[in-house]
């Protein structure tokens, strides 16, 4: 490898660190391949805090409203952090102070999107299995909920089930790369075979999609990335179409809202039959663009990307992004350091 390849860097554009004190909110972001839990905030005089810890193949986020509690997928295991520091508080000047407290061990199911329902059950994309499903104290999963093109719950990655959308405090919609009933067969249909499915309905409300993830319900509509053709936009309901809004140069994955504001996460395609001939090349090839791997800030108003985050180096790809309101800077505690053991919090 490279020595420039083992280096991470992380480039703002200019008034991002300003966009960010004027929204009083943090962000949260994992890497894929480098199995990296990114915190990005800021500091006291107003330069980018950049925190990070390594957590086997970490992907989807999921956090609360109040920001008290994030909910993590790793390899084979979804865990709980919970803030330790109140209103007011600090530790050695992060104002977030993220603990690990529990986590549910479901084996290696590449789990993908996670959230939490109204009834505080943690509900999961189990990729593998081609289905969502529920966590469980005494079992890898519970089964929740599968497409009707699938056929059987099998370890066999069938369509590549991906994403999950929250409405009302219940899951609500999904994405997935393709209704391929398979093992694997979700490859063959990457171009165009992808879909949004409302689970309550039981039905498919748009197809023809480009490996479309991340599902998000926000301000009445559902949001989602359209991330062959690296477009971010959202679904006519009524219609059954994908609007594109903005395209960014990249393969996207992850998604969160602020305000007027949405981040969309970027990753350099990787170099195999999986990302191979989609139509995001032409479209980079048409903008004489290279493709990218950081943070976009898009103003919902225009479509306009305002702000950016570029990550080069070690870092290639990344999965899932959230907003933490009212935290300035976070950091999360690691499992093998010293303040782990002494570092306390109470109950009421």
């Amino acid at each position: 490898m490279d020595e420039k390849d083992n280096k991470l860097e992380i480039n703002a554009t200019r008034h991002f660190t300003a966009w960010m004190a004027e929204q009083k909110a943090s962000l949260m972001f994992t890497t894929y391949q480098t199995g990296k839990l990114f915190s990005l905030g800021l500091q006291a005089d107003g330069r980018l805090s950049v925190f990070e810890r390594t957590l086997a193949r970490c992907m989807g986020l999921y956090v609360t409203e109040d920001a008290q509690t994030v909910y993590l997928s790793t390899l084979y295991q979804i865990w709980r952090y919970e803030r330790a520091t109140e209103a007011g508080q600090a530790y050695e000047g992060y104002d977030g102070l993220y603990i690990p407290q529990s986590c549910s061990v479901t084996g290696d199911l590449d789990v993908h999107d996670v959230v939490l329902n109204k009834k505080n059950e943690l509900i999961f994309v189990n990729t593998l299995f081609s289905c969502l499903a529920k966590a469980s104290d005494k079992h890898s999963f519970i089964p929740y909920w599968k497409p009707p093109f699938i056929s059987k719950l099998a370890a066999e990655d069938r369509c590549h089930l991906n994403g999950l959308a929250m409405r009302s405090g219940k899951p609500k919609y999904v994405t997935s790369v393709s209704t391929a009933d398979v093992n694997n067969g979700w490859r063959d249909r990457r171009w165009e075979g992808g879909v949004v499915m409302d689970i309550e309905k039981n039905e498919i409300i748009a197809e023809g999609l480009s490996m479309p993830h991340s599902p998000r319900w926000y301000k009445n509509k559902l949001w989602v990335l359209n991330s062959g053709t690296g477009e971010f936009g959202y679904i006519n309901i009524k219609k059954g179409e994908f609007n594109a809004v903005a395209f960014c140069p990249g393969y996207l994955r992850g998604m969160t809202f602020i305000n007027d504001y949405a981040i969309v996460g970027m990753s350099q395609p990787r170099d195999n039959k999986t990302f191979n001939d989609l139509p995001l090349q032409g479209n980079l090839k048409e903008r004489n663009a290279e493709p990218r791997c950081g943070l976009q800030v898009i103003d919902l108003n225009t479509g306009d990307v305002v702000h950016s985050i570029r990550i080069e180096g070690i870092v290639a790809e990344l999965y899932d992004v959230v907003v933490l309101p009212n935290v300035i800077r976070p950091m999360t505690l690691g499992f093998k350091s010293n303040e782990i053991q002494h570092i306390l919090s109470i109950g009421e």
